[in-house]
């Protein structure tokens, strides 16, 4: 009998029984009941379970000694794996906290995972300032040189209790989020910390790490409670990999959208109106009306009916459709005249009732609503940053209710509208599949044939995407699309979501061909996801050089001196009766000086005249990427600004054409 490496501290007559595994590729296998996911990399190959260094189980990030169940999704997490990073950046985590609690011995420790970009750790009882950083950065680095093993320990509750005997924090988590008999530290040298993982083996596995910036936080992100000290960092494998981070970090601030968004004039969001409440501009507000008009276009050439929600409703309404029941903390609730009212986070129910007022046929179907909707969500103040995570903001919302043989075709058209919105931005986007998440409505057959259908349109349709487990809405699963913006950085996105279960709860029917009532299925669907974030991606992709459609000012033209202003006044009518926006620079400044404010103010075009260009009936054209061409007739400069806007081409090109 060839030799079976069995699960650590099981028997052969405790392996008896198999559980099923499913692997990457579809394939299936049969393990030990109680392995775990090293034991399952062993099973697969020896050299697979000695690179072992964590797991993922149905999409979650796990470590190597996470058991595994009957049916599990099992990913093996290698150091050549995407998210060996996460796994890294968690270890990075824990170096930080060592570091800082050598320097800092009075140092509470809360909670400090990974991010996207790095992590971060939540700490209090101790004063640090963004002077502090190089300090516990320089013990960070003879921590990582040191190469400390990474030990995993196994402890009981109740002595893990008694370790953290002054730490309400970890106490907290040991009494509410910790199950089982015993918990799990890491260890490294004669520091530890309570963690599930999964971590790497060793502090020097951690190439090269950095401190950026310290800001304030909320125990479990709730206001009403204590107030913590959260330092961010990042952690990479190598050295090279950091700095190169850095430096697009760097040119991340230079595009960021606040700073963009202040210098030409797009919105502002002042203490004295609210936070998370932006205030448009008129040169941001051109923009918005812009992509309103795009996004209003592409809904009627798809049939599309607009129609409008207030902004409030009866809390009724929000009960009816489940919001209130799984959304009520993030909802603005109101008391009007005993009754409560709540602020609409969400379109859709009042999408739906209007549905509800009229009798329907199979033959009325699709029905296909959009509304600019503004909605209101009670983000915690922490987590507001920018038009990337606001109170107030706009969906470009639409909702479709088709019978059931329409729900391919439909899909299938939102995201042909949603590719349209990309490739017309010049934009990349990620794909994911999101499905059932904890809090959810509707039964497991529902969801099941939700998910399979959504699953089956990405398959067939060729498209390459992700699986995010527990990522859907609470009424269905869904189809996430992140744009992915010139830095490389992913934002969310559009939308496409299947929900059997609003219909139910609104008692939605149409009439069938047999003459009894059906039930119509409900889709959701975004083509930006919301304009504030959608903004926000545009301004950074662009650096705020939009495409000429988009840009707040089209052409300034910049008269060479007081005798040419009439001619250039003639100019301005020309291209104004053709649709674009264009200003005169009439202040008394040099040619010189006018150009670099155009450049500074990213305007895509700027026409210079002089008694020459007036003498010919011309202009010299000059874009915002200092390419000049003179001698231009007016007449050729209008009709290729025409071509230009119309195409929604995503830069200048006059010059270039030339």
């Amino acid at each position: 009998m060839p030799f079976v490496r069995l699960p650590n501290g099981m028997s052969e007559t405790d392996a008896q029984a198999d559980v099923t595994v499913v692997l990457p590729d579809g394939s299936e296998l049969s393990v030990p009941s109680g392995s775990t996911v090293e034991d399952v990399a062993y099973e697969i190959g020896p050299g697979l379970g000695r690179d072992t260094v964590a797991g993922k189980i149905d999409g979650e990030l796990v470590e190597k000694h996470a058991a595994v169940h009957d049916g599990a999704r099992i990913e093996i997490v290698t150091d050549q794996s995407d998210e060996y990073l996460q796994v890294l950046r968690h270890s990075a985590a824990h170096v930080f906290a060592q570091a800082l609690q050598r320097l800092r011995p009075e140092a509470t420790l809360t909670i400090g995972p990974y991010t996207d970009e790095g992590f971060y750790y939540d700490v209090t009882d101790v004063d640090l300032d963004e002077d502090d950083l190089r300090e516990i950065e320089s013990e960070m680095d003879a921590i990582i040189e040191a190469d400390y093993d990474i030990e995993r320990v196994v402890r009981s509750r109740e002595d893990a209790k008694e370790i953290y005997a002054d730490n309400e924090y970890k106490r907290e988590i040991l009494d509410e989020e910790a199950s089982g008999e015993t918990v799990t530290f890491y260890r490294q040298d004669d520091w530890q910390d309570l963690c599930q993982g999964p971590h790497v083996e060793s502090t020097g596995e951690v190439g090269a790490a950095t401190l950026l910036n310290i800001s304030s936080s909320y125990w479990r992100g709730d206001e009403e409670n204590d107030t913590l000290t959260r330092v961010y960092g990042t952690a990479f494998a190598s050295e090279s990999d950091l700095e190169e981070y850095l430096a697009l970090r760097a040119e991340a601030k230079e595009r960021d959208h606040r700073k963009i968004g202040q210098e030409m004039n797009l919105f502002s969001i002042p203490t004295v109106t609210g936070p998370g409440l932006p205030l448009y501009h008129p040169p941001g507000k051109t923009v918005l009306n812009e992509l309103s008009a795009f996004a209003n276009a592409l809904n009627r050439e798809n049939g599309y009916e607009e129609v409008e929600t207030p902004h409030v409703f009866r809390t009724e309404l929000w009960k009816q459709s489940g919001h209130y029941e799984n959304y009520k903390d993030d909802m603005f609730l109101l008391d009007v005249n005993d009754e409560e009212y709540g602020l609409k986070p969400m379109n859709c129910p009042g999408h739906a009732t209007i549905f509800d007022q009229s009798s329907w046929s199979y033959r009325d179907l699709p029905k296909r609503y959009f509304e600019n909707g503004k909605v209101y969500r009670k983000e915690q103040r922490g987590e507001l940053s920018g038009l990337s995570r606001v109170w107030s903001f706009t969906i470009d919302d639409g909702h479709l209710f088709v019978r059931p043989d329409q729900i391919r075709r439909e899909i299938e058209s939102v995201i042909d509208m949603i590719f349209e919105v990309v490739e017309t931005l010049d934009l990349e986007v990620e794909v994911a599949l999101a499905t059932r998440p904890d809090k959810s409505v509707g039964g497991d057959e529902i969801w099941e044939s939700a998910e399979d259908q959504l699953r089956d349109v990405l398959d067939s349709g060729g498209y390459d995407y992700d699986v995010e487990p527990g990522d859907g809405a609470f009424y269905g699963p869904k189809i996430d699309f992140g744009f992915e913006d010139a830095l490389g950085r992913v934002w969310d996105g559009p939308t496409v979501q299947l929900d059997f279960n609003m219909p139910e709860r609104f008692d939605l029917t149409y009439t069938g061909e047999d003459n009894e009532e059906h039930r119509p299925v409900m889709i959701h669907r975004a083509l930006y996801g919301s304009y504030e974030r959608f903004f926000m991606v545009l301004i950074e992709h662009f650096d705020g050089d939009f495409p000429l459609w988009l840009a707040p000012e089209q052409v300034r033209i910049l008269p060479v001196s007081d005798e040419t202003l009439g001619y250039a006044h003639r100019v301005k009518n020309d291209l104004e009766d053709a649709g674009f926006r264009v200003e005169i620079e009439d202040r008394d400044w040099t040619v010189g000086r006018k150009i670099r404010a155009g450049h500074d103010d990213r305007v895509p075009y700027m026409v210079i005249v002089g008694d020459d260009e007036q003498e010919a009936g011309t202009v010299s054209v000059r874009d915002r990427f200092e390419n000049q061409l003179g001698d231009v007739d007016v007449d050729e400069f209008r009709d290729h600004l025409v071509d230009e806007r119309d195409e929604k081409r995503t830069a200048p090109d006059f010059v270039d054409a030339e």
